[in-house]
């Protein structure tokens, strides 16, 4: 009887050594890789009419030694509301990838994030994920009622915590995440 009971025991603590060696191939892990970016337009057009201000980040060395080439094609005018549309491209690719496709497919994963100095324009996000979260490829600028300088930023961030602490309203502080771009661009409001 004790040896019955022994060679049960063996076979148990076999059969849970064997399982928890063995390979788990059936339920792989994930990896969703960083998306390469390295152009990112911005187009603003006035809601009123007018003319569109393209700004653009172009780095095509990624993070090698090259700066990027960054250009803003116009002034904003004062008090004034402009619909804003991101594009996103890896350039390193021929023909170039439109990242802005994958962002669209996984805009649970995504968000983007603007700021500005010198108080010179407010944003609100005018698209949404499937869970009603903020994604920003599609927003609202509107500029201040008095002429200043300033800059925008605009950060994309990769898995944030969109259910954080003011995230929904744009406040980076507690998105978390891993920053995919920030672009700054240099703006007159005129």
């Amino acid at each position: 009887m004790k040896i019955l009971k022994k060679i049960t025991i063996l076979l148990f603590i076999s059969a849970l050594i064997f399982n928890s060696c063995s390979s788990n191939d059936d339920n792989p892990e994930l990896v969703i890789e960083e998306e390469v970016i390295t152009t990112v337009t911005v187009t603003l057009t006035p809601e009123a009419g007018g003319t569109d201000i393209v700004l653009e980040s172009v780095d095509l060395d990624g993070d090698g030694p090259d700066a990027p080439v960054v250009s803003v094609s116009g002034n904003l005018d004062a008090n004034t509301t402009y619909n804003g549309s991101i594009v996103l491209l890896n350039e390193t690719e021929s023909p170039a990838e439109n990242i802005t496709e994958e962002i669209e497919e996984l805009d649970e994963e995504h968000q983007f994030f603007y700021s500005t100095t010198s108080g010179i324009a407010t944003f609100e996000y005018n698209d949404t994920d499937a869970n009603g979260n903020p994604i920003g490829l599609d927003f609202l600028l509107t500029t201040s009622t008095s002429a200043a300088s300033g800059t925008i930023t605009i950060i994309l961030r990769h898995l944030p915590n969109k259910d954080g602490e003011n995230v929904s309203d744009g406040d980076i502080t507690n998105a978390g995440g891993e920053t995919d771009v920030s672009v700054t661009f240099s703006v007159s409001v005129q």
